[in-house]
């Protein structure tokens, strides 16, 4: 296990225990205590995961995601006082993959850096098989390769994180059937669904954003009101 974690916390107790945590898994953790700092270090050498505190001393953690999801689509954890669901749709809308509060058990949130990591290999790997080995869906114009983790729409491509592209493979595959949010997100996040979780809810807004779909009326991911989501 080499993959690197980036963990961006101003509280070094907070960042030393989660190191200790990671560590012990076999991971590589890099520490900064602030937004700037963090940006520096991925410029030079993006890690494999990302834990960004919201509260930080410069940029605040919803800023630092922002910034980050302009070029860089490795997984990025928020970890956070905060528990308020807007805090919770903010970080998700702006590109995070996962979102954990404190306190926090850090056996969970090493459970959920794991997953995290488990998923991006997952969709990630492959590239080097021959293009007949690849898992494809391709139609009117919207064209998704699981094996190399790349999809475009009408020839553009599209830089989606491992959830994203998790969520439009699972609908793919599924073409034609209505996927309930609970399905989904089990399907995708492998946790049980809730019925407060607006989580899936928020991915595919970000994802229709991502493929310039017009969220009351999209050719591709449509919402079925009361059932789910599906693709015709």
């Amino acid at each position: 296990m080499n993959e690197t974690i980036l963990v961006v916390d101003d509280e070094a107790s907070i960042a030393d225990l989660v190191e200790v945590y990671l560590k012990n898994e076999g991971y590589r953790v890099l520490k900064c205590g602030n937004g700037r700092d963090a940006l520096a270090q991925i410029r030079t050498a993006p890690p494999d995961l990302a834990i960004l505190d919201v509260m930080l001393p410069d940029l605040d953690g919803f800023t630092l995601c922002k910034e980050i999801r302009t070029q860089y689509y490795f997984p990025i954890l928020m970890l956070t006082a905060k528990v308020e669901d807007m805090d919770k749709i903010t970080g998700l809308t702006l590109g995070a993959d996962d979102y954990i509060t404190k306190p926090f058990n850090p056996l969970e949130l090493v459970a959920r850096v794991k997953t995290q990591l488990r998923r991006c290999t997952r969709y990630n790997n492959g590239s080097d098989k021959a293009p007949e080995q690849l898992e494809e869906f391709d139609f009117r114009g919207l064209c998704i390769t699981k094996g190399n983790h790349k999809c475009t729409l009408y020839g553009e491509e599209l830089s989606l994180t491992p959830i994203e592209f998790s969520i439009l493979w699972y609908l793919c595959e599924r073409r034609g059937s209505v996927v309930s949010s609970e399905e989904l997100f089990e399907a995708v996040w492998g946790e049980k669904f809730m019925d407060s979780n607006n989580t899936v809810m928020t991915h595919i807004a970000r994802l229709r954003e991502k493929m310039h779909e017009p969220s009351r009326k999209p050719k591709f991911v449509k919402t079925v009101w009361g059932v789910g989501y599906t693709i015709e």
